[in-house]
């Protein structure tokens, strides 16, 4: 409904149904398939059909509601419980608009606005609404003000900490495949929910840099800016999540070393480990986050290097047998080296030369190794010193 009027292509169809029973439902032949309340699955179709709901809260947290689907709970009061008013209009079969809460003035104000008191019951919403925040931002949507108190509200509450780590995570991961994911953690440092949700963000906060490498000003200011810019470099979450956690490690630093941050990247491959835990990122994610984190000084500085140090960097990406990693990596880098100084576009020459580097080392033909009488440590070496000397060839040939 909402993505129609706003000239976007919808996606999956969802149905309220009124006046009617689970029993009923399933007597239809619908598939049930709810665990909190009553959603089916239409026997053919497979669009999900969801009985019209009260809610109450008994309990704190986002799950400490009492669900009634009675045959009487009317569509009015169903949408009377959604988030935002912009979530809260349905359409019948025959085209007629429901719009109780003025989500239709609120689309064309361009406003995120809550629909009732009932909003701050549920502590998720802060990051939903954070979430469609970062979906709509370059449309010119803005979090309306009394939408921001209650959000307040929430973080001063305590209740974002019921949240489960599977869930603020798959609310992150959806902003960041967002158009604007910055726009996420800006409407949760606004509400003062960063802290809650990611103290390891927040931490970032006010601790400087030098100038002469970041001028743009702290280390969250710098870290917003590479999230910017992966979601120009890329589509790929991975890559944006990597920009969002690169910088962990200066957090940790002394302040007595500021605006120094020597260390900051084997401080950070732990505090990147720690967030993973606590959210459950799966391991794509924490793979390539900590990469980035470990090495994006030293692929920085990659025209400058020895072809050892290059062929052990490409070991440590396992480039060789995982050379799908190498493109993300670069993109990562590429996004935290874009996000200083004003943001714009730059070249990054670092980008076509690991390629460069590892298409060198990866033709090295191994194929007599399979019957040489070397011992496995000798194998090994010859391996690494024919791999450095296409290096070497690659170096040489840009001279």
């Amino acid at each position: 409904m909402r993505d129609g009027l706003l000239g976007v292509e919808a996606g999956d169809r969802d149905w309220v149904v009124i006046g009617t029973s689970p029993e009923e439902m399933i007597k239809e032949g619908f598939i049930p398939v709810g665990r909190d309340f009553p959603v089916f699955l239409h026997p053919t179709s497979k669009e999900e059909y969801a009985l019209a709901r009260r809610e109450r809260k008994i309990a704190p947290g986002y799950r400490g509601f009492e669900t009634e689907t009675g045959s009487d709970v009317t569509l009015e009061e169903d949408l009377s419980r959604r988030d935002l008013t912009i979530n809260a209009m349905a359409q019948d079969a025959d085209g007629n608009l429901v719009d109780p809460h003025g989500g239709v003035r609120d689309l064309k104000a361009k406003i995120l606005r809550h629909v009732s008191p009932a909003f701050g019951e549920d502590p998720l919403r802060v990051l939903r609404v954070a979430r469609f925040a970062a979906r709509y931002q370059h449309r010119g949507f803005t979090v309306a003000p009394e939408t921001l108190d209650l959000m307040k509200q929430i973080s001063a509450s305590g209740e974002l900490q019921a949240l489960t780590p599977e869930r603020v995570w798959q609310e992150t991961l959806t902003a960041l495949n967002e158009h604007s994911p910055v726009e996420f953690f800006s409407v949760l440092d606004s509400c003062n929910g960063l802290g809650e949700v990611f103290p390891e963000l927040n931490a970032l906060k006010g601790v400087p840099q030098r100038a002469d490498f970041h001028p743009e000003g702290d280390v969250y200011q710098h870290t917003m800016m590479a999230v910017d810019a992966a979601s120009v470099l890329t589509r790929d979450a991975r890559v944006r999540f990597a920009a969002l956690v690169h910088d962990l490690g200066k957090s940790a630093t002394p302040p007595a070393e500021w605006p120094k941050h020597h260390g900051h990247e084997r401080r950070g491959v732990s505090l990147v480990r720690n967030l993973c835990d606590r959210l459950r990122v799966p391991t794509e994610y924490r793979d390539l986050a900590c990469m980035v984190t470990a090495e994006h000084l030293l692929m920085h500085r990659l025209e400058e290097l020895r072809p050892e140090t290059i062929l052990e960097l490409l070991n440590r990406l396992d480039g060789f047998r995982r050379p799908d990693r190498i493109r993300p990596f670069i993109l990562a880098c590429h996004a935290d080296a874009q996000g200083r100084r004003e943001g714009t576009s730059i070249d990054y020459p670092s980008d076509p030369l690991l390629e460069a580097y590892l298409e060198a080392a990866r033709s090295v033909d191994l194929h007599a190794l399979a019957e040489s009488p070397l011992n496995a440590e000798a194998k090994k070496r010859f391996v690494f010193d024919r791999r450095m000397q296409a290096i070497a060839q690659v170096q040489n040939r840009r001279k």
